[in-house]
């Protein structure tokens, strides 16, 4: 029974690392069809630019999935409000904006066709049984951090 190796969760992994992780996987299954608008859009109306990476999408639909699952109940306007930031008004002081509705909307619309997550009676969407599934088995190809034993720390 020692021998057995504990299953690994998304909450035992970097964020950073997992999200990378889960953003490929998301983008070899070929699952998520990219609407037409990605390479033109931008995030929300507080941004200046379209992003740089072309696998925005897929990053972002990966954290998005990492959200549900660490704390389900979370709809659109939650995520417009988690995505969003500051715009700059030139002299005039910056301002809390909310990101873009539609990127956040149709990213749920596309976990919920690959039963990832669905939608909460009480409100917002929820990790599916298939999708913690999914999360926890690329949570396991994640290296944990490696732990730097105290000896090894030189003053």
């Amino acid at each position: 029974m020692e021998s057995q190796k504990k299953g690994l969760t998304v909450k035992d992994v970097s964020p950073h690392h997992f999200v990378k992780a889960y953003a490929n996987h998301l983008k070899r299954s070929g699952k998520i069809e990219l609407p037409h608008w990605t390479d033109i859009v931008k995030t929300g109306k507080h941004k200046e630019l379209a992003p740089y990476d072309p696998d925005w999408y897929y990053i972002r639909a990966a954290s998005m999935a990492r959200k549900i699952y660490l704390r389900g109940g979370l709809g659109v306007g939650a995520f417009r409000r988690i995505y969003g930031g500051s715009q700059r008004n030139g002299s005039r002081p910056p301002h809390f904006c909310k990101s873009s509705g539609a990127v956040a909307r149709h990213i749920l619309q596309q976990l919920q066709k690959m039963h990832i997550v669905d939608v909460d009676p009480s409100g917002g969407r929820i990790i599916t049984s298939s999708g913690q599934r999914d999360l926890d088995q690329v949570a396991g190809t994640v290296a944990p951090p490696s732990v730097v034993p105290s000896s090894a720390i030189v003053a």
